[in-house]
């Protein structure tokens, strides 16, 4: 973990719920697709969890969802201004275990950590399957994105009005995969557990409190025990994961 100052560069709309963060400065803590980063915003106690969608140099790129009035706060903030930020929190996606054919699937906010790693695996030389799920067509983010990695793209929405109507789960049926990489809430989470044919990787989106292990407030038990998802997390291996949570 550590604690930078950093600048931003560009702060604009995807959707109508969905921003596009770029920072600028020393971002060498973030070593890995699936870990996230906590903001300080002036005036709010708590920081604010945020997945890494990429890391290049000295940028680092982070989308976020306007739910509260944190993230409102943050959509206001403009180029040249700075923020307080620890980088480099919790573990990573394991991409030595991947295959040839990995299988990615991200459902709403939990989209951008799979851009990163779909650019480091297809960059190794993976042939990548991303399957983006969303409540509805306006508001499907980063599809372009994901083409122009390269990767072959399904989009799913829950009213189905865009792509294939359903969820992430439908079209794994008819999809051959080596391992499988996953974000999104927990609902998606189990459902993606039960249709999965191999083993694979969950990326929990919990609240977290401090951010770093300290509070003990985002637990959740596994078959060694019980793990931070902040610290321990906040990937974990599909073999080790207790659904009575």
């Amino acid at each position: 973990m550590k604690q930078e100052v950093l600048t931003i560069t560009e702060n604009r709309p995807l959707t109508d719920a969905m921003m596009e963060l770029k920072l600028s400065g020393d971002v060498s803590a973030v070593t890995q697709p699936g870990q996230f980063v906590n903001l300080k915003l002036d005036g709010f106690y708590l920081r604010r969890p945020i997945s890494v969608c990429d890391c290049r140099q000295d940028e680092l790129t982070l989308l976020y969802k306007v739910v509260g009035q944190g993230t409102r706060a943050l959509r206001e903030m403009k180029q040249g201004e700075t923020l307080d930020v620890l980088l480099g929190l919790g573990n990573g996606y394991d991409l030595s275990v991947s295959g040839d054919a990995p299988l990615l699937l991200g459902g709403g906010a939990g989209v951008p950590p799979m851009y990163w790693l779909c650019r480091e695996l297809i960059a190794a030389g993976h042939s990548c399957t991303v399957i983006l799920g969303f409540n509805t067509a306006s508001e499907i983010f980063y599809e372009r994105e994901f083409l122009d990695l390269g990767a072959k793209v399904i989009i799913t929405t829950a009213d189905g009005s865009r792509g294939v109507p359903g969820f992430v789960t439908g079209p794994m049926a008819d999809l051959c995969y080596s391992h499988f990489y996953v974000c999104g809430p927990e609902p998606m989470l189990r459902a993606v557990y039960r249709a999965s044919r191999t083993s694979g990787q969950f990326s929990f989106e919990e609240r977290m409190g401090c951010g770093f292990g300290a509070c003990m407030g985002c637990s959740c038990k596994t078959v060694t025990g019980y793990k931070r998802i902040c610290r321990d997390g906040p990937v974990l291996r599909k073999e080790e994961i207790l659904w009575d949570r």
